[in-house]
């Protein structure tokens, strides 16, 4: 059974739809969502191929479906609840299994990638929904919150945030740690970086995820905390990780999850690597790749707790 989300309070903020101009919200542009996965699936090709060090088998966490990442050394102790990205529009565990496999390698524990439902099919909260849901079968089969954490990359890190906002305000036990790459936590676009890095991000541009917001949204308000993680406030979270590059056009939605952690007391650790655009981390020849998967991994290995044989 799906849970109900409640209702979240949230910071009222004049400009928070300035970036939503209503001349881009045509019927034609909205309703092509094909070319909009084809923009999002030549983003994925270049993420790169899988690693051959880990494993990636078909999984199920109740009804819902994805598959898990073993590394040769992954301890079966703990796991990480994988979100990826793609606008909400696009992108499956298999399109992002490189992200996955080193997150697997960097913290030597298993993550469970979950497939979620995709807009505008499913629209928002659709996705939130199938992440508490998979956290709840996981719970069920025995595995304690403190030795789950959550993790995604742009579209899926924003779910991660939301994803634990929601088992917080239900009352479920909070996991280890949340933690993601280049997370899109604010759906209303709102971020000074969107115009400042659109020359310097190769990756993404505001178009492309103006039309994943409007096709994810539907008519809900993208300052919905549940839609955008940027205005909820995170008083409860277990401790934080994020990390983006300082070219790309997200890099100030980090900036918002880190200050909102650290306005409600919660341990956070936000890194913005100089020159590095979006998802960097694919890339394990960078010295920042390698940086920065190291810092996620030491991060969630030590925020996680090992289950008792």
């Amino acid at each position: 059974m799906l849970l109900k989300l409640p209702k979240a309070t949230l910071r009222r903020k004049k400009n928070r739809m300035a970036l939503w101009p209503p001349r881009l919200t045509h019927a034609k542009a909205l309703t092509d969502i094909d070319g909009l996965r084809a923009r999002y699936n030549a983003q994925f090709e270049r993420l790169g191929p899988a690693l051959a060090e880990v494993s990636f088998t078909p999984g199920q966490l109740g009804p819902l479906h994805g598959e898990w990442a073993r590394g040769t050394k992954s301890d079966p102790g703990r796991v990480i609840l994988y979100f990826h990205g793609g606008g909400y529009v696009a992108g499956s565990p298999t399109t992002h299994r490189v992200l996955t496999g080193r997150l697997v390698e960097a913290s030597g524990i298993a993550a469970f990638s979950l497939r979620y439902r995709l807009a505008p099919e499913c629209p928002f909260p659709a996705a939130v929904r199938d992440g508490v849901d998979a956290y709840r079968a996981l719970l069920a089969s025995g595995v304690a919150g403190g030795s789950i954490v959550l993790a995604g990359d742009e579209a899926g890190g924003g779910l991660a945030f939301a994803v634990a906002l929601a088992l917080r305000n239900g009352g479920f036990q909070i996991p280890g740690a949340v933690a993601a790459m280049s997370p899109w936590a604010d759906l209303s676009l709102s971020g000074q970086a969107m115009l400042a890095n659109r020359r310097t991000d190769t990756v993404l541009d505001w178009e492309t995820l103006f039309l994943a917001a409007r096709n994810y949204l539907g008519k809900s308000n993208p300052g919905d905390a549940y839609a955008s993680p940027a205005y909820a406030s995170l008083k409860g979270f277990p401790p934080v990780m994020v990390h983006a590059g300082a070219n790309e056009i997200l890099r100030d939605d980090a900036s918002k999850l880190g200050d909102r952690a650290a306005e409600a007391g919660v341990g956070v650790s936000v890194e913005i690597y100089d020159g590095m655009g979006h998802l960097f981390q694919a890339g394990a020849n960078r010295s920042e790749a390698k940086a920065s998967l190291a810092r996620l991994g030491q991060f969630l290995r030590a925020r996680s707790q090992a289950m008792a044989a």
